[in-house]
């Protein structure tokens, strides 16, 4: 870190300060300087070329590498056979052979990510779409290996449809049941925290289906009210308010028992398959490899801080440990959701040594090679080839502030393949020969290019210019990295964005924004940093006046195990310290009014707004706080026991949380919050604000009708921000 950033403010880039029009939040929150991205790239097997949505909706193109041009229609609305006839289509799934297409319609979000939706069967080569089922919507499709087969959930069964057989549908299980048991796709808690929407795959010789049920029977209920709201108005509770009831398991409570299932599609027979794994363990994943004998199954225990991987025989039933990974504290994400297999192997992430590598495995769980080393983070896992032993990843190995792309050969020798400094992410054809790369920086929106192996550019797709255009009619202020020394010797990092004015001269109230979160990161060199696209609302809190600045504190990611995960048990002290510390070294500045500072944050940024303003140094004149988790006994099981382990064994880290610190409570401050939030949920805010009103504390509060945890739809966002707005404005 000295080496990166060795002074105190390091200025990375001024856009302009000459006068123009000022930003409004309408245009703000409509998304005008986010930044459009090339979307739906599906790397195509001949390794030369890519499929793609077209703009309309209305067809899927193939496009060539090279240089992005078009090559061929591959599905076009217009042009298919039978009595189907649509519009459009919202989404496509290609079968692995490339001969059938699933295409999807008629979308229903359900949690994040899950969704149902209506997918009707394309045959590539004879123009035929035909429904995939006629018995009612379906959810997470998937392919067989060799593309005649499907498997999909409907109302927690699995189906499966035959397309040699004139598109056949079978029913493979029958106990799947509403809040009891759930087949093939996890329930709402394992979906929101291992980060998945299908729990289902084949083997890899087409002759076993397999899955993972969730029996969430023992598992407590949760229910919050639905009204008939606007944007879209629920009429079904025009005179009655209705509700919405699911399965929540908090910190410490029972969580739905997994267990892993085959069925033989050919004898029609159902198995369980042997998993070790204890009674309140998850198992993440389930992954099919190129040995139809060996299906991966990915597991956890409670304290999440061991991962077992299992070689498990469908047929037998029969597992094998093939890796086991401990780890101090806990497995992060990275480990279960970069688990690549190739034909023989598989390579995965780890953070035994302290930063997140690389790791090379053959089927049976020998360690072949660490492929990475060094102090920095591997953050995203693109791809092995397994010709010439080459992989192909992201890392923060040129700054903890910044993502570059390289690949590491057979002999160790690692090549950068990336060429901007600034934040890289890539998308890979078949064969390694070509990439789609996506660069940005703090004052630079996204710019899609192809490149050929060694970064060149072939092509380029989008660079944005509308939105700098838009920039450039804007009065701007300026965009800076700095960082600073906290009393407890900690070295942090920040930005901050000044008014175009800006005098050294004068003394500037100050606006604060973080998330905090376990191994987030909000400071760095990218366009996402901080909110709607180049700190444009930051931008817009400087063309009011105010300095806007982040701060990462301890706990967030980037710099490895040590750093990320000193807050273990302790979610919110160390985190509120810094935001103190931040304020404090701010206020110590010419240039700021120390008597003016205010924090605010989403989520867990709302959390540790709150702990920070009651951190017991009272330096935050007002605070927002955004859909807040008030308390983590509150919080889900999964999230929560994995940087806290459980409440019985943690009585004291649970105790220090936002209700707790209520009579400490400094500054003025605003609550928002959605009345539907189904992750964080508004009663967070309601035992939080009943301690208030008992400690005597003053506050003000604004709730959503229907809202869940985003916070959107309608003209929700626009008055969402202008509430934090004009708080900040009326409070300091």
């Amino acid at each position: 870190m000295k080496k990166i950033l060795s002074i105190a403010l390091l200025v990375v880039g001024t856009l302009t300060a000459m006068a123009g029009e000022d930003f409004t939040l309408p245009e703000l929150c409509s998304g005008a300087f986010v930044g459009q991205r090339v979307q739906g790239v599906n790397p195509l097997l001949d390794g030369e070329s890519y499929s793609q949505l077209s703009p309309d909706a209305k067809q899927i193109i193939v496009r060539s590498f090279k240089n992005g041009a078009p090559t061929r229609v591959l599905f076009d609305v217009a042009e298919t056979k039978g009595k189907v006839r649509l519009q459009r289509i919202d989404g496509y799934i290609m079968s692995p052979d490339e001969k059938n297409i699933l295409v999807r319609t008629e979308t229903q979000p359900i949690y994040r990510r899950s969704k149902t939706a209506v997918y009707y069967i394309y045959n590539v080569q004879n123009r035929t779409l035909v429904p995939l089922s006629d018995g009612g919507p379906q959810e997470c499709p998937v392919f067989s290996p060799d593309g005649y087969m499907v498997a999909f959930v409907r109302q927690n069964n699995i189906f499966l449809v035959k397309l040699l057989f004139n598109n056949s549908e079978s029913q493979v299980t029958k106990d799947g049941e509403w809040n009891k048991v759930i087949n093939g796709k996890p329930d709402w808690v394992n979906e929101e925290e291992f980060v998945t929407d299908r729990s289902l795959c084949f083997n890899a010789d087409n002759t076993m289906l397999c899955w993972i049920r969730y029996d969430e029977t023992a598992v407590p209920e949760f229910t919050f009210p639905l009204y008939q709201g606007m944007k879209p108005a629920q009429e079904q509770y025009a005179v009655y308010p209705g509700s919405f009831s699911y399965k929540y398991p908090m910190a410490g409570e029972q969580n739905s028992t997994v267990t892993v299932h085959s069925y033989d599609i050919k004898a029609h027979k159902e198995r369980q398959l042997q998993v070790p794994l204890e009674s309140d363990g998850y198992i993440p994943r389930i992954i099919p490899t190129s040995d139809p004998t060996k299906l991966a199954v990915v597991t956890l225990n409670r304290h999440q801080d061991r991962m077992d991987i299992y070689m498990t025989n469908p047929r037998s039933t029969e597992c094998r440990l093939a890796v086991r990974d401990n780890v101090e504290h806990y497995i992060t994400e990275n480990a279960y959701d970069q688990i690549k297999f190739f034909n023989g192997g598989f390579i995965m992430c780890s953070e035994r040594d302290g930063y997140n590598h690389i790791y090379q495995y053959d089927l049976n769980g020998t360690l072949r090679r660490q492929l990475t080393k060094g102090q920095f983070v591997v953050t995203d896992l693109y791809g092995f080839d397994p010709a010439t032993g080459t992989v192909y990843y992201s890392s923060t190995e040129e700054s903890p502030l910044c993502r570059a792309t390289y690949k590491t050969d057979a002999k160790g020798k690692t090549t950068k393949i990336s060429t901007q400094r600034g934040t890289n992410s890539d998308i890979f054809s078949r064969n390694f020969r070509y990439h789609l790369n996506v660069f940005s920086n703090l004052n630079t929106p996204p710019v899609s290019t192809l490149r050929d192996a060694s970064g060149k550019v072939l092509a380029t797709l989008i660079d944005n210019h509308e939105v700098r255009d838009r920039l450039a009619t804007k009065t701007l202020g300026t965009k800076e990295f700095f960082s600073f020394t906290t009393s407890q010797g900690t070295q942090l990092n920040g930005y901050m964005v000044k008014p175009a004015d800006f005098s050294p001269a004068k003394r500037y109230p100050v606006v604060m924004f973080q998330y905090s979160g376990p191994g987030s990161q909000q400071v760095i060199d990218s366009w996402s940093a901080g909110n709607m696209g180049g700190c444009s609302y930051e931008l817009y809190l400087a063309q009011l006046g105010f300095i806007a600045v982040c701060v990462d504190g301890r706990g967030t990611g980037g710099r490895g195990a040590a750093f990320e995960k000193q807050t273990y048990q302790h979610l919110g002290h160390m985190e509120s310290e810094d935001q103190v510390e931040a304020a404090l070294w701010l206020g110590s500045q010419s240039y700021v009014d120390a008597r003016r500072i205010g924090i605010w944050g989403w989520s867990y940024g709302g959390f540790c707004t709150l702990m920070s303003m009651s951190e017991g140094r009272p330096v935050f004149a007002a605070g927002v706080a955004v859909a807040p988790p008030t308390s983590y006994r509150y919080y889900d099981s999964v999230y929560t026991e994995r940087f806290m382990r459980t409440p019985k064994e943690n009585p004291a880290g649970y105790g220090e949380n936002a209700i707790s610190r209520a009579p400490q409570l400094s500054g003025r401050l605003l609550l928002c919050h959605g009345l539907a939030d189904d992750n964080v949920h508004f009663r967070n805010t309601a035992e939080y604000t009943e301690a208030l009103v008992q400690a005597d504390k003053d506050f003000s509060m604004i709730t959503y009708t229907n809202r869940n945890h985003s916070i959107y739809g309608g003209n929700t966002r626009n008055h969402l921000f202008r509430q934090i707005t004009n708080w900040f404005l009326q409070q300091m």
